[in-house]
């Protein structure tokens, strides 16, 4: 089969034809990839950032945003039959650890991440567990819905933390209206009644979110005082999803005394002076990725029509293209991976 593996850091993956995944467990579940998203995080698995955090031998397929329709599966799999339509949670679990316990999927402690440390699914055959699927309405499409997977989880993730920070009356800065801002606008929406700024430096991210129910949306380059005036003295909670050249001092900047600034996005730094954080009693929080019942609300939302992405599409073998186009900062909303979309 067709898969798309990191061989070097710092260097394009290859397309290269490997062998197909096999049954090996009684949970095990192989999937028929329909659709593959394309992260940002994918890109810094090519720059080597995840590198010492999961450390996977490669080369390795990429891929952690997948959806597609069972193929096969182990002799104790009983939620999911060859032919169902299925999203997969980005972490492959092992439900008896005290996290997965608790139903904290992301922290389990004897996870796989499959597209940064295991094979992926930017192929045409993955691999999973019983745990790891959900199973879909049929009238969803894993072209529509795979980036949901991760962009979605994370930003679903996020929003569904801050609920009980965002009465009515309270005001929700989104820095970044991309792949991940984008669905958090929504979510926004869908769970709170928050008045809600948009944050992005390009035109068509800004009339995106605009679309999408944002109450007001601010260019990048007017800086902090313009998101000041806006909420009135600062927002009660900061979503950003960006995380880098200089969102971070302007999502804490643009917080009243006691908000909360929301890390989804990464690669840059949150400096702020202690001092800062005790006399205006402010709150950094950390989002990673979201659980299994996230997964499932949002899966709920997106079939009742409250969520829906925005893609370009791009065949698998085309994901160098797509990868350059994301990187060039030419992708409006999310990139979509499909097998063998020209024939």
């Amino acid at each position: 089969m067709k898969a798309v593996r990191v061989h070097n850091y710092h260097e394009d993956p290859r397309i290269d034809e490997v062998p197909e995944p096999r049954i090996d467990g009684p949970w095990d579940v192989i999937v028929e990839i329909g659709a593959a998203g394309l992260c940002r995080t994918d890109l810094h698995v090519i720059e080597g950032q995840w590198d010492p955090i999961q450390n996977p031998s490669l080369p390795y397929i990429l891929g952690h945003e997948n959806a597609g329709w069972v193929k096969e599966v182990g002799s104790a799999v009983s939620n999911v039959a060859p032919g169902d339509t299925v999203i997969m949670h980005p972490l492959v679990t092992c439900g008896l650890c005290l996290p997965c316990r608790a139903g904290q999927d992301s922290h389990c402690e004897n996870s796989t991440f499959p597209g940064l440390n295991v094979d992926g699914g930017m192929a045409e055959l993955m691999k999973t567990n019983a745990r790891s699927v959900v199973k879909l309405d049929p009238s969803l499409k894993p072209v529509d819905i795979a980036a949901l997977a991760d962009a979605g989880l994370t930003a679903y993730h996020a929003v569904r933390k801050a609920i009980p920070l965002l009465p009515p009356g309270t005001h929700a800065i989104v820095i970044g209206s991309g792949g991940l801002g984008h669905i958090g606008v929504q979510s926004l929406k869908a769970l709170t009644a928050a008045e809600i700024t948009v944050v992005d430096k390009s035109a068509e991210a800004l009339e995106l979110a605009s679309s999408l129910g944002a109450h007001n949306t601010v260019n990048s380059t007017d800086g902090a005082g313009k998101l000041l005036e806006i909420t009135d003295g600062g927002a009660h909670v900061v979503f950003d999803f960006v995380g880098e050249n200089g969102t971070e001092s302007t999502g804490i900047t643009a917080l009243r005394n006691r908000g909360s600034y929301f890390s989804i996005g990464y690669g840059g730094a949150v400096n702020v002076d202690t001092i800062e954080i005790i006399s205006r009693e402010i709150n950094v929080v950390g989002n990673l990725v979201g659980t299994y019942l996230d997964l499932v609300e949002l899966m709920t939302l997106t079939a009742q029509g409250q969520v829906t992405l925005h893609t370009q599409t791009y065949d698998l073998e085309d994901a160098v293209r797509a990868m350059h186009d994301l990187d060039k900062g030419q992708l409006v909303g999310r990139g979509i991976l499909v097998p063998n979309l020209n024939k």
